[in-house]
């Protein structure tokens, strides 16, 4: 029951994560119809190039065999290891591009619907998957009904295409069977490889519909609860609290900074209480003053704490503070618009020092 009601729950579409975790995971959406259909056509080469050519010549060689058997002691153990290596050799010869061309089959046919993964956790024995509860879901489930059809589909396939075709074939079979006997493996094969060839026709077909259904059924299987969707998104993101946490302490990291280079200040321009801005100003380095720090009520108040105990000159002048406040970014130049107005402070600020012409 719990199990169906999390299914119930699983409404949204899965997410790129979510699929991309699937796939690392070797949960790969693969027809397993797709390998069936690259075997009978590989057994379609076999009959067509492999087969007659093939058989003549082992025929052939094994003949050969036979006629030169009486050169063998068969009591002598290096003979009789000579015959089997010789015997095994011709066999191999004609297995060898069958077995290569099944295999070479089955393989592009997997490797052709998703690139091959190395996931060892798939290969490692788990436990937790021999459920009754599980094993009945899969042969008596969606899943298994589909796996039931495909093979009824297949079987009567085979069945209906065989019949048609022996049927077609009875007349010259049963004459050939009286009139020239030897014959009949060619024509046998001839039958077989025109069953094989109607099986891939038909299997063409159940494997287009064999990969839209295990894709959607993948896909369906990858849906998530609404919380799961908050949960992958939260974990992302990172918690709000401590996210919250971090750009607190990055605020508290650049405040230490901006403190810290009031000393190297020229000047403070200051609201008495509630805005305080401290600009450098070194003529031979840059075009403008440089805002050093700036900041509003406590943070205004700590900035000219710092100016006063480092000798910086403070100058309240309340438009041009709150102005500055606003339009200006710690660590670049002033606005142009404020040039004049600075200029005139900048000079004024130098006219006080000890030592300036009068």
């Amino acid at each position: 029951m719990a199990d169906e009601a999390d299914k119930d729950s699983k409404t949204e579409e899965p997410t790129e994560k979510k699929i991309q975790d699937a796939l690392e995971k070797g949960n790969t959406p693969v027809s397993k119809e797709a390998p069936v259909l690259a075997s009978f056509m590989a057994t379609l080469l076999i009959g067509a190039f492999v087969i007659s050519s093939g058989a003549t010549a082992l025929v052939a060689s094994l003949k050969q065999l036979v006629d030169h058997v009486g050169g063998y002691s068969l009591g002598n153990g290096a003979d009789a290891l000579l015959l089997s290596h010789a015997l095994a050799w011709e066999v191999g010869w004609f297995l060898a591009p069958i077995i290569a061309l099944l295999t070479v089959g089955g393989l592009s046919a997997t490797f052709l619907q998703t690139k091959p993964r190395l996931v060892p956790n798939r290969i490692k024995p788990d436990l937790s998957k021999l459920s009754l509860n599980k094993g009945f879901e899969r042969l008596f489930g969606v899943q298994g009904l589909v796996e039931f059809l495909k093979a009824f589909f297949k079987f009567s396939t085979v069945a209906i295409i065989a019949f048609v075709q022996l049927r077609a074939s009875e007349a010259g079979l049963i004459q050939t069977m009286f009139t020239d006997p030897s014959a009949l493996p060619e024509i046998i094969l001839q039958i077989s490889m025109k069953v094989v060839a109607g099986v891939c026709i038909v299997t063409i077909l159940l494997v287009a519909v064999d990969i839209l259904w295990s894709r959607t059924h993948w896909r369906q299987k990858l849906k998530m609860t609404k919380q799961e969707i908050k949960d992958e998104h939260k974990q992302a993101e990172g918690d709000p609290i401590v996210k919250a946490r971090q750009r607190s302490l990055a605020r508290d990291r650049a405040r230490n900074r901006m403190i810290a280079a009031i000393p190297q200040a020229t000047l403070v321009v200051a609201n008495p209480t509630h805005f305080a801005v401290a600009l450098k100003y070194e003529a031979e380095k840059t075009a403008a003053p440089i805002v050093v720090a700036k900041g509003q009520d406590l943070i205004a108040l700590k900035i000219r704490e710092v100016a006063e105990q480092n000798d910086i000159p403070v100058i309240e002048d309340k438009a041009l503070a709150r102005s500055l406040y606003a339009a200006t970014e710690i660590e670049r130049m002033i606005p142009p618009e404020f040039y004049r107005a600075i200029a005139e402070i900048i000079c004024y600020v130098y006219s006080r020092k000890p030592g300036a012409n009068a």
